[in-house]
């Protein structure tokens, strides 16, 4: 499910935008049982949304370390 931060940083920049995307699905599945009432622990939500802050945050960060060799 979830990766460490320590995980993503590993990850290369591929890697993270596929990770994105697995995520993205996650929260829009979580937001679909939760509107149904299938969801137990709302906290979940929470959990999700901050994950892919990370993966945004570290995939901005490569960005810029890339415009910056340049």
């Amino acid at each position: 499910m979830a990766r460490e931060l320590k995980e993503l940083k590993e990850l290369d920049l591929a890697s993270l935008v596929e990770e994105l995307r697995v995520t993205k699905q996650e929260a829009l599945n979580l937001r679909f049982r939760h509107a149904t009432g299938q969801l137990d622990s709302s906290s979940e939500l929470g959990k999700v949304r901050r994950q892919i802050a990370r993966i945004n945050t570290l995939i901005r960060q490569r960005e810029i370390a890339a415009a910056e060799a340049k």
